[in-house]
């Protein structure tokens, strides 16, 4: 996983919670890395599992709100950073669709060592459905989700969700079915 995605964590929970949430969480969860993350470099997704655990533990708040949470947050910040992804979108579904085939292919060409999750989006005849599917290896499918209700916000969306879960013994595989309302 990069370290922009460690580094935003780190980011969100500062801002919100404050730096001494942010340095307990890191002092107790010994991580390999020692809680040092640069933008660019590669870190296992557990050290991100281990900070979100630890931050649930001293916030006393479930770690799919939090993961959901940061979600939301990180769309943002990825709308602040990277303005280009969202040119020529004018809703959040237009978006969504682009976000394997184009989104995640830039950031291989910058990152080839990136392992990012796989998405197939289809959307119904209509335009208002949207079937979005997460495939990883990773688990980390409150982070898609919350990365979606961000988009949703962003284009001042209503959109319902209903959630399946496919996964197998070795992948989480979520379909979300987005419905505008």
């Amino acid at each position: 996983m990069k370290g922009i995605v460690f580094r935003e964590f780190i980011d969100m929970v500062e801002s919100t919670f404050g730096e001494d949430v942010s340095d307990g969480i890191i002092e107790s969860s010994d991580l390999p890395s020692g809680g040092s993350y640069t933008a660019v470099g590669t870190y296992s997704h557990t050290e991100l599992v281990t900070l979100v655990v630890a931050l649930s533990e001293a916030i006393d708040v479930p770690v799919p709100v939090l993961v959901h949470a940061f979600g939301k947050y990180l769309f943002g910040r990825f709308h602040a950073l990277f303005p280009v992804f969202f040119e020529g979108h004018d809703d959040s579904f237009s978006f969504l669709c682009t976000i394997h085939d184009v989104v995640h292919v830039e950031v291989l060409k910058l990152y080839p060592d990136a392992g990012l999750p796989d998405f197939v989006a289809t959307m119904s005849d209509d335009g208002k459905t949207l079937f979005f599917e997460y495939h990883s290896h990773r688990h980390f499918s409150d982070l898609a989700h919350g990365l979606m209700d961000g988009a949703f916000e962003h284009w001042k969306e209503t959109v319902d969700i209903q959630i399946t879960d496919r996964s197998t013994d070795d992948k989480q595989v979520i379909l979300f079915t987005c419905t505008k309302e």
